[in-house]
Formats: structure tokens, C-alpha cells, sequence
């Protein structure tokens, strides 16, 4: 068979992200406040744009439980197009409106939202960024991570949610701890620490054994710490100052400061046959397209080429930007709304009724990309009649219970905390076990222990010494 060179035609399909794409991905993840503050910065540039009065919208869905009606594809009341085509808006995202939406406003310059997510971007995000393209397992994970940056959740928990082989779990991790800050998805200290080491380029043989028994160090036993390393005493100083300068909580460093009352992004109110679900008034940006001015303007410039150009731009650019905050708006109470309805048992009952839930179950029941889901959930907030909640703590893992569904972690350690406050004597952690069983939550002795530990409970032990002590003071 001869080779040479050809000409051929194929035909192929893909997605182009364009400035408008990137700047209504951007949005979507802002809280209903950044949104604000970007709008003000925008009505100062485009002179068709306008704040409209209060009250002027209302974005809410019904969500109705035991009851077919509990779709969170019911109808808003927002004024404009159906929401058959929420997730497609995201991918279009470009031409204008013909109807007054009345939230938005930016131009193709764009206001400059990398500004406002960059300082208010968490491990989740920075630890996302990073993992582009490496599996919906890894994204999983990251969304388990505790605040301070260390997995508490079994590996195998997370495959039995996910539905995946273990080893897919354990590569997922392996891409996590391969991110930065070092340290991150580790699920004990000297994980951790050896993470680090490894980051560092000091993680040899002695630098393993000592970390393997920090136990001695604990008890500075450093005696045996020498014979067990192979190091003499200025090595074994070396190694214990370096060991020091690792972070044990490197997600930490992300945290965000307090500060004062946060305005929540949706409400949640009960009603008699279910909840209504609608953003917050106090902060849901209100803007408008003033087509008079417009009308006013292009009249004004009837034989200027370059103002009406000028012009053409500023109203395609205003209009283009309230249907996207429209759409923001939407695609938010479609998602909260799909929330509310998978966890009926917390918004009725609390935390303890909380289930295991996944991004992917949302996103499947909303029929959106699991990433859609991801962007809203990030730095929002709901409040409801138990309180404050951010968006993403409705997603956990859980553990197997007898009805068949599970219970989240959360619930767990509610659970245990409710337990411990209630014991007359001192419970241990296989009393706990069987008293969780009576509550349908089957959990084994290390999980208790771990979710005890992670509420801040000591051990049987430790709590029967802090009554004895507390007993004497008496």
C-alpha cells in the first residue's frame, strides 16, 4: 500500500469558550453580594443600565414533598423564557433579549470577577483548579476534605457512594495529596507529615521510621528514637526541628476570616404542603435595560457611524448581561430547590435526618453538567428555620443504615454528641456502636471513634478523668 499526502474532509463538534461563556461560568459562582458589587462597578460604565426598584422581582420555586409534584423542574416566577433551556443558556451564553429581565449588567470588556474570586477562593477551589480533568473521584474527594485539609471519610465509604471500584478511590487520593499545599488528603498526622516530607525531598529512611513513631517523640523518648532512626543526636535534632515546620493542618490556610453576619443566598420556608424556595430580595441584584435612553441616544447619533457602533455595543453588552444574571438566578433556586427536596428529612427534622448526597445525584436530577452544580454550591449560603447552612454542606458522604438509605456523617456525629451529652455513666465507643445501631446507623468501633474524635469528644476514658476532676473541684 503507497503513502502520500492527501486532502480530507472531516466533520466535528465542540465547544468554543468564548468571553461572554467564561464571564456567565465566573458569575454563576459568585454570592448574590459579589454580584452586587460588580453591577455597581458596571452601572458606572454603560449608561443604559439602571438599578431597578425593590420588590421589582421575585425568583422562588414550590418544592411539595410526598407528592409527585416534588420536581425541582416546578415553575418560577420570574417572568421570561422556560426553564427547559437552563443548562444550554450556559453553553449559548451570547445575542441579547427581547424581554425587560430585571437583574444583570456588564459589557464584552467585562467587569473583572478573577478579581473577586481570587480573594475569596477556599481549598475546595484552589484544590479544583489543580485537578482539571482528573475524574469525577477526585473531585469527590476533595468535597469530603474537613477544613483543615485532612480526609476523615473511609475510602470505601466514598466508592460505595460513588459506585466504584476501591483502587479508582485510591488513585483519585493519590491525585489529591499530589496537589498543593502538601499535606492536603492526608487522613492522619503522620500521613501528613510525610506528604510534606516527601514534597521537601526529605522523606528517607530515617525521616520514615521517625515519623512512623511519633509516639516516642510524643513521650520524648529520644533515646530509642535514635536507635530506631539509625541518627545520632544532631541528626535527630535536625529532623525533629524539620518535622516542626511542617503544617499539620495545611488547609487552614484557606480559611476564611470571620466576618460579622452573612446575608444568605436562599431562603427556605415551610408552608403547609412542602417549602418554598426562593433567593434572598435583601441581596438578588436588580437591574434594567432603559430603553428609553437608548431610543433617546440612537435617535441622537442618527448620522454618526461611530457613536451609533458605540452604542449598538453598550445595549447588546447590557442586554446580553441581565438575561445571563436572569439565567444565574434560575439555575441557583433550580439546584437549592433539587437540595431541599433530596434532604426533606434535615429541613423538617435537622441535622439528624440528614442522607448521603452527591453533586452527581443533583446534577442528574436538575439535568445539568455535575460542574453547573459545583459552581453554584460554591460560597453560597441558605438560610432555614435550623439556620445558616453554606450550599456544600448538604453534600457528604454517609454510612449504611437499615432503612437502606444511609445516614450522612453529619448525622452521625450528631447523633454522637446528642449520646454523650445525654449518658448518666460514661459511654464507651462499643457502647455508642450499639446504641447507633438502635437508630439504624451500623457503623464499626474506629468510625465511632474517628467521628468522636472529630466532634471534639475525648475517649471513655478521658471524659470519666474530666468527672472525677470536675467531681473534687465540687
Amino acid at each position: 500500500m503507497g503513502l502520500g499526502p492527501g486532502l480530507h474532509l472531516r466533520a466535528s463538534q465542540s465547544l468554543v469558550m468564548n468571553q461572554q461563556l467564561s464571564q456567565a461560568i465566573k458569575l454563576l459562582q459568585l454570592t448574590n453580594l459579589e454580584v452586587e458589587a460588580a453591577i455597581a462597578e458596571e452601572l458606572a460604565k454603560n449608561p443604559l443600565l439602571e438599578m431597578g426598584s425593590d420588590g421589582d422581582v421575585v425568583v422562588r420555586e414550590d418544592v411539595e414533598f410526598g407528592d409527585a409534584a416534588a420536581d425541582p423542574k416546578g415553575a418560577d416566577e420570574l417572568g421570561g423564557r422556560g426553564d427547559e433551556a437552563l443548562d444550554g443558556d450556559w453553553r449559548e451564553a451570547a445575542g441579547e433579549t427581547d424581554a425587560a429581565y430585571e437583574i444583570g449588567g456588564a459589557d464584552e470588556d467585562g467587569f473583572d470577577f478573577d478579581r473577586l474570586a481570587a480573594c475569596e477562593t477556599g481549598l475546595c477551589e484552589h484544590l479544583m483548579a489543580q485537578l482539571h480533568g482528573a475524574g469525577r473521584v477526585a473531585e469527590a474527594i476533595v468535597h469530603e476534605l474537613e477544613v483543615t485539609g485532612w480526609l476523615t471519610t473511609p475510602l470505601k465509604d466514598i466508592a460505595s457512594t460513588l459506585e466504584v471500584p476501591l483502587k479508582e478511590v485510591e488513585a483519585g487520593l493519590r491525585a489529591v495529596q499530589a496537589c498543593d499545599p502538601p499535606g492536603v488528603g492526608a487522613r492522619n498526622l503522620a500521613e501528613c507529615l510525610a506528604l510534606q516530607a516527601k514534597a521537601a525531598d526529605r522523606y528517607d529512611p530515617a525521616m520514615a521510621r521517625l515519623i512512623a513513631n511519633l509516639d516516642l517523640l510524643s513521650r520524648g523518648q529520644t533515646a530509642a528514637l535514635k536507635r530506631i532512626c539509625g541518627v545520632d543526636d544532631e541528626d535527630l535534632a535536625d529532623m525533629i526541628r524539620e518535622l516542626r515546620a511542617y503544617d499539620p493542618k495545611p488547609g487552614c490556610r484557606f480559611a476564611a476570616e470571620p466576618q460579622g453576619a452573612a446575608e444568605p443566598d436562599v431562603l427556605v420556608r415551610r408552608t403547609a404542603s412542602g417549602f418554598v424556595v426562593e433567593l434572598n430580595p435583601a441581596t438578588l441584584p436588580r437591574v434594567l435595560v432603559n430603553r428609553r435612553y437608548h431610543q433617546e441616544l440612537k435617535s441622537a447619533s442618527a448620522g454618526d457611524r461611530k457613536s451609533r457602533a458605540w452604542l449598538s455595543e453598550q445595549y447588546q453588552s447590557a442586554s446580553w448581561l441581565v438575561r445571563a444574571l436572569d439565567q444565574r438566578a434560575r439555575t441557583i433556586v433550580k439546584v437549592a430547590s433539587a437540595i431541599v427536596s433530596a434532604q426533606e428529612g434535615f429541613f423538617r427534622e435537622g441535622v439528624r435526618a440528614l442522607r448521603p448526597l452527591t453533586m452527581g445525584k443533583v446534577a442528574e436530577a436538575v439535568e445539568m453538567h455535575e460542574s453547573t452544580v459545583s459552581r453554584v454550591a460554591a460560597a453560597k449560603s441558605l438560610l432555614c428555620d435550623h439556620g445558616l447552612f453554606e450550599l456544600r454542606s448538604f453534600f457528604s458522604s454517609g454510612v449504611a443504615a437499615d432503612d437502606g438509605e444511609g445516614a450522612s456523617a453529619d448525622a452521625v456525629k450528631a447523633a454522637i454528641q446528642r449520646l454523650v451529652a445525654a449518658e448518666t455513666e460514661v459511654l464507651s465507643d462499643d457502647q455508642l456502636v450499639d446504641l447507633l445501631k438502635e437508630q439504624g446507623m451500623v457503623l464499626a468501633r474506629r468510625t465511632v471513634a474517628k467521628y468522636r474524635e472529630a466532634v471534639g469528644i475525648g475517649s471513655s476514658v478521658q471524659r470519666r478523668r474530666q468527672r472525677a476532676i470536675q467531681g473534687k473541684a465540687a
